[in-house]
């Protein structure tokens, strides 16, 4: 029997976390790289410490002329990405940080597999839905986003000129017959400017965004609050902690509440199915769920590397399905094309949609009108009726 009545966390971290920005420069080079080729192959890897990034891996262009280009322009972009997240501390600087590019051709033996519409390698991948939240996500990690994200806003505008971009939140929820219904305890800790700020000062500033973004009556009398429990947080992003690429995929994916795949997201172009599948299960599981097939969805697809078909298409409604899992299974196989070539085109993925899917989740946003986070549509709601 699933359980009814418990307590569940999840976390988040803000866009200047050290992890978030090696994210956001990975993916921001693939967005580049997408720019000029729209089949382009990057496989990019960022670490960053004290006033230095660097970057790595493997990329790949039809043009030997354009790949010297992109790769002149790496450096450009990484400053870029570290200006946009605000970082201009002393240790950590976009203008002065020094960055080292070691990005280098595909291998051959990889793209042979990949030019022949095969998958970039084997795994496993998951793909998961419910109705806790309008968007059809775990709330834990929802709202453990959404704090962060409103933060991000306010520090930006500059209406709160004392916040700093490394951040972290984490939601403990109440769930009450399957439902969550009230925090138990808030965790948040974020850089500031000032030393003379204490955690009382910081609760201060955060609380009223905090509030505002959690659902009415949610907290409570009871609801612990830790705000930068240690005290001062001055000191942030990679010159306090060294950052390195996919090192958060609990965050990107569901906090915690269903399984993911082995494989990261950020600086993966979509012939990786790390990736594309990943997105692909998320669209599907989310499709099963809105279509009212299910109240809860868990659906996992495999591949091996170079074979164009899934090896597996395996469907969990954890009690909720109003139909067998195998006849979903047949169903979502029907209604999209699961090839690695397959999903690329239904999901309109070889578009630079990437840079802005590194922080704040993968799951749960809004499609956008130029592609960005298709996988989070839900229109094969009416196939997947009529599939089954």
């Amino acid at each position: 029997m699933t359980r009814k009545n418990y307590v569940f966390t999840s976390e988040s971290v803000s866009e200047g976390h050290p992890d978030k920005l090696c994210d956001r420069v990975s993916d921001a080079v693939l967005d580049a790289f997408l720019t000029e080729e729209p089949n382009a192959r990057v496989a990019c890897e960022t670490f960053a410490t004290t006033n230095r990034v660097v970057v790595g891996g493997e990329v790949g262009l039809s043009d030997k002329k354009h790949l010297k280009e992109m790769m002149d322009r790496v450096e450009d972009i990484v400053r870029g990405c570290v200006m946009d997240i605000g970082y201009e501390q002393d240790e950590f600087h976009w203008n002065t940080l020094k960055v080292q590019n070691y990005l280098h051709k595909q291998s051959a033996h990889i793209a042979q597999g990949v030019d022949k519409d095969g998958a970039g390698d084997q795994g496993i991948m998951f793909g998961y839905a419910c109705r806790e939240t309008p968007e059809l996500m775990p709330a834990p990690i929802q709202y453990a986003h959404a704090i962060l994200r409103r933060l991000a806003e306010v520090r930006k505008s500059g209406q709160e000129p004392t916040l700093r971009p490394d951040a972290k939140s984490q939601l403990s929820l109440r769930y009450e017959d399957g439902k969550p219904v009230e925090v138990t305890s808030i965790v948040l800790s974020t850089q500031h400017a000032l030393e003379s700020q204490g955690s009382d000062d910081i609760r201060a500033i955060v609380e009223p965004y905090i509030r505002e973004v959690l659902p009415s009556g949610w907290i409570t009398e009871k609801t612990e609050w830790w705000v930068n429990p240690t005290g001062t947080f001055v000191i942030g992003g990679p010159d306090g902690d060294a950052g390195l690429t996919g090192r958060k995929i609990i965050v990107d994916t569901y906090g915690g509440a269903a399984p993911h795949g082995g494989g990261a997201f950020s600086g993966k172009d979509p012939t990786k199915v790390d990736r594309s599948a990943a997105y692909a299960a998320r669209y599907l599981a989310k499709n099963v769920v809105a279509s009212g097939l299910a109240d809860r969805c868990t659906l996992q697809v495999s591949y091996a590397i170079g074979v164009a078909k899934p090896l597996s298409i395996y469907v969990d409604t954890h009690g909720t399905g109003k139909v067998d899992e195998a006849q979903i299974e047949r169903a979502v196989a029907e209604c999209m094309d699961l090839t690695p070539r397959g999903i690329r085109e239904h999901l309109q993925l070889t578009r630079p949609i990437y840079a802005r899917t590194s922080a704040y989740g993968h799951f749960g946003r809004a499609p956008e009108s130029d592609g960005g986070f298709s996988w989070e549509r839900t229109d094969l709601i009416e196939a997947l009726k009529k599939a089954v």
